[in-house]
């Protein structure tokens, strides 16, 4: 959301929006994973409980879901409890092809799954486009067959939408899927996020902007006593670049996107 702005400018704001947890990314989506790398663990701890907020989760798609073992560490050791990443295996798959394909997946995932468990962290896989896993027969699989309750889903609605699901059979699947879900993105389509467009355009993939209605998500999410992390949540374009020109502007329109969920409590 922040692109690469500074975390010293980013970390202050946290609280403003109501979170209370913040979740890293590395380039090209941003480059907080570096700036703490360069600045040491130390320090970046230091500065979360300056202003009072916690590591929640760094996400690594970059990694991928075979190789996070030195991030559930790292993640651990800054008191955060959630990985986030991508599905691995093959893609276009539906019926009985996609079963087994998931259920290889999940036995490749044991050794990862255990290693997160060990570490007390969990990985969260998004249904994410061009991946083995992005339709809801792949998460319902995957939601069977994950090796542990160190895995779980993130679940993004923006690519469910693409597939062609509304806002009910959204929230069907919300239930249906229950306490397997570790992170919710309050993010929808709008008018999509692949190529450059006006601003106003662009943020129509925020909640109360575009067109999906939350709710019957969050109706959903209330149903099944949802306790896991919400990411108000869009892609600029390009990647990299902060949603809004100034941090101060970022918080303010992650507020109304808040503002715009809790009124559906």
């Amino acid at each position: 959301m922040y692109g690469e702005l500074p975390l010293a400018e980013i970390v202050p704001d946290v609280p403003k929006t109501g979170a209370e947890f913040l979740d890293i990314w590395p380039r090209k989506h941003g480059n907080q994973r570096e700036q703490v790398a360069e600045m040491g663990e130390e320090a970046f701890a230091a500065m979360l409980k300056k202003h009072d907020v916690k590591l929640g989760c760094s996400t690594r798609y970059d990694l991928g879901p075979f190789g996070l073992q030195d991030e559930m560490k790292f993640v651990s050791r800054l008191g955060g409890d959630l990985l986030i990443c991508g599905g691995k295996g093959p893609k276009d798959l539906a019926g009985a092809e996609l079963k087994a394909a998931v259920k290889d997946f999940c036995e490749q995932l044991k050794p990862h799954a255990e290693a997160a468990a060990a570490a007390g962290v969990r990985i969260g896989i998004e249904n994410h486009g061009n991946n083995l896993i992005d339709s809801p027969d792949s998460l319902k699989w995957l939601a069977e067959f994950r090796p542990n309750d160190a895995i779980g889903i993130a679940l993004a609605p923006y690519h469910l939408e693409n597939l062609g699901l509304d806002a009910g059979m959204l929230a069907d699947l919300i239930t249906a899927l229950g306490d397997r879900t570790y992170l919710f993105y309050a993010w929808q389509h709008g008018n999509g996020c692949t190529k450059p467009m006006p601003k106003e355009l662009e943020l129509l993939q925020m909640p109360g902007r575009g067109d999906l209605d939350f709710a019957p998500l969050v109706a959903a999410l209330e149903k099944i006593g949802y306790a896991g992390y919400t990411e108000i949540f869009m892609h600029p374009t390009p990647r990299g670049i902060p949603i809004l020109p100034t941090a101060a502007e970022v918080t303010a329109e992650i507020n109304r996107g808040r503002a715009y969920l809790e009124a559906l409590i």
